[in-house]
């Protein structure tokens, strides 16, 4: 398809309602995202090793007895914006409390939002969404890297409220042998 013909069928401005569409109709497992101001992302199908790593982060928040209904895989979240709402999906994100069903959850019930970094999601994982989540007051965000250690960067909102600081950097494996609540409120 030429670029003239995308051109007529994307809207101008892509709603989360147009987004959620977007998802649905996806036959190929793409994911859809937009940042705030608009910026419209598509990420391929994750691929086995990243399904290995969120099923192991998982086993290890389940483990320590995190309830079920406040872990979730590829939420989507509302990240509000100034002139309007971008839509991310996350690998795993854990909540304060169980989330009403809806397609887009607000971010006031977030404790923590985790990204495995893929192949080409880089500058969005470690850029744009570090910025994003911190302005909108996501407590915790952090990022797997796809090292050969599998690197985990912990992400902590400072005391401004608004932008973030590293508190620790460590291989998937040392961080799994700790405890959840060594790193996570909430």
């Amino acid at each position: 398809m030429s670029a003239e013909a995308v051109g007529r069928h994307m809207p101008a401005i892509i709603t989360l309602d147009d987004l959620a569409a977007m998802i649905s109709a996806d036959t190929h497992g793409r994911r859809y995202e937009t940042s705030p101001e608009g910026v419209l992302s598509v990420v391929p199908p994750p691929d086995s090793e990243h399904a290995v790593i969120a099923t192991r982060l998982m086993a290890w928040l389940i483990a320590a007895g995190w309830p079920l209904d406040q872990i979730m895989q590829v939420a989507g979240v509302r990240i509000p914006g100034p002139d309007g709402d971008g839509g991310r999906m996350p690998d795993l994100t854990v909540w304060s409390r169980p989330q009403a069903r809806a397609v887009w959850l607000a971010v006031a019930d977030l404790v923590l939002v985790i990204e495995i970094v893929s192949r080409g999601s880089e500058a969005i994982d470690q850029g744009a969404k570090v910025a994003e989540y911190a302005t909108a007051g996501i407590p915790q965000y952090w990022t797997v890297a796809r090292d050969p250690a599998q690197t985990v960067t912990l992400h902590q909102l400072g005391p401004d409220g608004t932008t973030y600081e590293v508190t620790a950097k460590m291989p998937l494996a040392w961080l799994l042998q700790t405890a959840p609540a060594d790193h996570i409120g909430g």
